[in-house]
This record gives C-alpha cells, sequence and structure tokens, in this order.
C-alpha cells in the first residue's frame, strides 16, 4: 500500500487523485471516477468530489493508496 500525504484536514478524491500522480490530468480523474473505476473504503465511489481525511484507502488500477496527513 502507498501513502500519499496532504498538509489540510482533507482532500477532494480529483485533487488526490492528480497529487499521487495516479491521473495525468483532473479532466482524466472525472472520467476514471464516474466511470466507477475508483474505490474509497473498499466500495466503489462516483463522487469526484468525496472528501477524503487520513486513514482513507483509495484502491485504482489494482493499487491501494492510503491518505496520511503531514507531521
Amino acid at each position: 500500500m502507498e501513502t500519499i500525504t496532504i498538509t489540510t484536514e482533507f482532500i477532494r478524491l480529483q485533487d488526490l487523485m492528480k497529487l499521487g500522480n495516479l491521473v495525468g490530468s483532473g479532466g482524466e480523474a472525472k472520467v476514471r471516477i464516474q466511470e466507477g473505476e475508483v474505490k474509497v473504503g473498499g466500495e466503489t465511489c462516483l463522487q469526484r468530489g468525496k472528501k477524503l481525511r487520513p486513514g482513507d484507502v483509495v484502491t485504482f488500477r489494482g493499487k491501494e493508496y492510503r491518505v496520511d496527513h503531514a507531521d
């Protein structure tokens, strides 16, 4: 499992995907999310604006990414 570190209280799903270099652009993130390719906490998530907080786990293309907060 890889970790993506944020410096804020939360991050939106599409922004996390861009920050973690999981996609090349926000447009790509939108398409991948709307087509059901992304899971949050083990469940398919179709909300690109879903708020993610430290401890949340995102699954995309068979890999898991955990949101962590910078100290």
